[in-house]
């Protein structure tokens, strides 16, 4: 399950994109999450125990992984979605994929597991794509961020305050869920959320059958079967393991984006990708799930 969602999420930033610039970027949460998380409600009361199963949720899950899910796809998409142009999206995306390297990293003082020294440089190298990410096309120096921050960076503050509260959704959601998965809850509440903010910014939706296809794809098996399968693969599964896999998404991601947005990477982009992967790898070998000797 946290492989097929890790495969599904690759596609999520081209997704996004295209949406944002028909939808919005918050027209894109308050569509694709109200679809999506309206379907999986449905779903959820079909199964044994219907939707009085979300009333037993432990509450600090409820309202603590809740407010985290809500955060972090409200942060995400508003990254993807205000990036400048196509090209800044495929940075975007690589600052959002520190998530699996956070997630390693925060396993430590949430989960209990053991770290050694490889933790450290390996957050290094994960920065250091983030950085160079951030500066492509600018320069790989103070200035060159200077300058990233002066064009756009609210996109790359919102794509790691995304990766950092996903990185902490996903530990939460082993510490604290239980038996029950308040995933389909949660999805809809995204897009409850961003339903007045989208009022008030008073975005206007353009729609053809392209726009319709992208948004039941994204309703369905980006939002839907995705998270659904992340939140069992952290509950109950090999949380180390399915970090591991997912430090493939930037590679999914990059090339998928690069593809469907119809945009050519250059090597910062790629080495920025590469950097992003070594260091979630690297962190996957100085983490063991096990708590550390009393």
């Amino acid at each position: 399950m946290g492989l097929v969602a890790i495969l599904l999420w690759g596609s999520s930033v081209a997704f996004i994109r295209a949406l944002s610039e028909s939808l919005g970027p918050m027209g894109t949460i308050v569509h694709a999450y109200l679809l999506g998380g309206a379907m999986a409600l449905i779903l959820a009361g079909l199964l044994p125990g219907g939707l009085g199963r979300l009333r037993r949720l432990p509450r600090r899950y409820l309202w603590g992984c809740g407010a985290l899910f809500v955060t972090y796809t409200t942060c995400y998409c508003l990254a993807v979605g205000l990036a400048t142009d196509r090209g800044q999206v495929l940075a975007v995306g690589l600052v959002n994929y520190l998530w699996p390297s956070l997630t390693l990293l925060l396993s430590v003082p949430i989960l209990g597991y053991r770290a050694r020294w490889l933790l450290v440089p390996g957050m290094l190298v994960a920065t250091a794509g983030m950085v160079v990410a951030t500066t492509a096309g600018s320069g790989l120096s103070v200035a060159g961020l200077r300058a990233s921050a002066a064009a756009n960076g609210l996109a790359y503050v919102l794509a790691f305050a995304g990766a950092v509260t996903w990185a902490l959704y996903s530990n939460l959601t082993r510490r604290w869920g239980g038996e029950g998965g308040g995933v389909p809850l949660f999805v809809f509440a995204s897009g409850l959320v961003a339903l007045p903010l989208r009022l008030w910014l008073g975005e206007t939706s353009a729609w053809d059958a392209r726009v319709f296809g992208e948004l039941l794809y994204m309703a369905l098996f980006v939002t839907v079967v995705a998270y659904v399968f992340w939140d069992q693969a952290m509950r109950k599964g090999n949380v180390v393991l399915v970090a591991a896999l997912s430090y493939s998404t930037p590679l999914l991601s990059t090339v998928f984006s690069a593809a469907y947005l119809r945009v050519v990477p250059g090597p910062a982009i790629w080495t920025a990708c590469a950097l992003v992967i070594v260091g979630a790898v690297v962190c996957r070998l100085a983490v063991e799930e096990r708590p550390p000797d009393p």
